[in-house]
């Protein structure tokens, strides 16, 4: 007896929710450990490894966790000189933090074909691509089930509350210690942060994710149109060359998206525009400021997390409400949804949400600019094959070649203004 079409996209989202629930443990073991293997000695990053780790250990540094937003050690671990140690400054001694050359007569004069921190680098990369791909994968099935993108942002919003907070209660990660001040200036970002969420969702719901993708790649057309015309900032020319195949190419991938709407377009474009925001309010506001204490990459986008939910729920409540939701819900339940499936899917959307922008901190704080631009371009690409391939989104040879163009062109954008700095 054939089965119905709407059985077998159940049975193939089902399936879906079990990859990705397998990459929720993935990340629950990475997210915890990952900031413990990640190198924090940039300054002596061509030290041997035992010799940093003596040398941290004489000047009393601590790790990125105990610093506060300004960069400056706690008064509880203050340098500590050679002299203080009983040695003599100058010599071949690792322990002695003026000496030049932290060397070690013990470490061998040969280095592994690859290193321990480049194969965690590349652990962390692959598994922020993955987590990604999952996120988007398993919101485009909520939104399909449950057409609601204003409550589905606001719960992956919201989601990260519980997750951070069962870490901060049980001291596995350090509770952020921020002053009333420092909360002011997280507002702003906070906000645009939630404001990209929201609208990347809505897109999603509306449209491929292969086309919100595409649009989002117009954030440097935004952000340079920003800087120059409220910040009166100007970039080379060379910056702005890169941006005509951007506005080119998005332009021949809508004409020819097959599943083109409006209200995905608009969207994805106020996405793109927001995230733009955001980062230039955040360089603005937050660069150089103490704004408090452990404020880790986890947990600045943590409090940006939780700032932000509270931000767009109230819109959130007018837009759709629980009457809305109430219905979508009973509506999805009529069509073969479990409740137990539902709240699966919300639940695993939320979790890798959350995830695969901790890792993406993680991961990205530690390359240099031009591996920063190619892997988010990388990553952009991974995401649309995937979708591609995930949801069978038609795509003409047109519009394949205005996505490549778009994607091409950030690339371009961000090595130009990285060769600049």
């Amino acid at each position: 007896m054939a089965i119905p079409c709407a059985s077998r996209a159940r049975h193939r989202s089902r399936a879906l929710l079990v990859a990705l629930a397998l990459a929720c443990l993935v990340a629950v073991q990475c997210a915890c450990g990952a900031s413990a293997f990640v190198a924090p000695y940039h300054s002596q990053a061509q030290a041997p490894l035992r010799s940093r780790v003596r040398m941290a250990t004489a000047t009393g540094f601590k790790e990125d966790e105990d610093e506060d937003q300004s960069g400056k050690q706690s008064d509880d671990y203050p340098e500590l000189s050679a002299e203080a140690l009983g040695r003599q400054p100058g010599t071949c001694d690792p322990f002695d933090p003026k000496s030049a050359e932290y060397c070690s007569p013990t470490e061998p004069d040969s280095s592994p074909l690859v290193s321990r921190r480049t194969l965690k680098l590349a652990a962390l990369f692959v598994l922020w691509y993955a987590l990604n791909i999952g996120y988007n994968i398993g919101n485009k099935l909520v939104l399909t089930a449950l057409p609601t993108p204003w409550s589905s942002a606001t719960w992956e919003l919201f989601f990260g509350l519980p997750y951070v907070g069962f870490l901060w209660l049980t001291g596995l990660r350090k509770r952020p210690v921020l002053s009333w001040s420092g909360l002011k200036l997280l507002i702003p970002p906070a906000f645009f942060l939630a404001c990209t969420h929201v609208f990347g969702v809505i897109s999603f719901g509306a449209g491929a994710i292969s086309f919100t993708h595409v649009c989002k790649a117009t954030e440097p057309v935004w952000t340079a149109l920003i800087s120059a015309i409220i910040f009166r900032e100007f970039l080379p020319m060379s910056v702005y060359l890169s941006l005509i195949p951007i506005i080119f190419g998005v332009s021949l991938a809508s004409a020819h998206e097959l599943s083109f709407t409006w209200i995905s377009f608009i969207a994805a474009t106020g996405s793109a525009v927001t995230s733009a925001s955001k980062a230039i309010l955040g360089k603005k506001v937050l660069d150089g400021k103490s704004l408090g204490r452990n404020l880790t990459p986890g947990n600045m986008f943590a409090v940006l997390t939780i700032l932000g939910c509270f931000m767009i729920l109230p819109a959130s409540m007018i837009i759709e409400g629980p009457s809305k939701f109430t219905a979508a819900w009973a509506h999805a339940r009529a069509a073969g949804y479990t409740a137990q499936h539902l709240w699966l899917m919300l639940s695993i959307s939320g979790f890798l949400y959350y995830t695969y922008n901790e890792v993406a901190f993680l991961a990205l704080k530690e390359v240099a600019p031009v591996t920063h631009a190619v892997t988010n371009t990388v990553k952009r690409v991974v995401i649309i094959i995937a979708s591609v391939i995930v949801f069978r989104t038609p795509i003409t040879p047109l519009g394949a070649l205005g996505s490549s163009l778009a994607i091409i062109g950030a690339l371009l954008y961000s090595l130009a203004k990285n060769q600049k700095k």
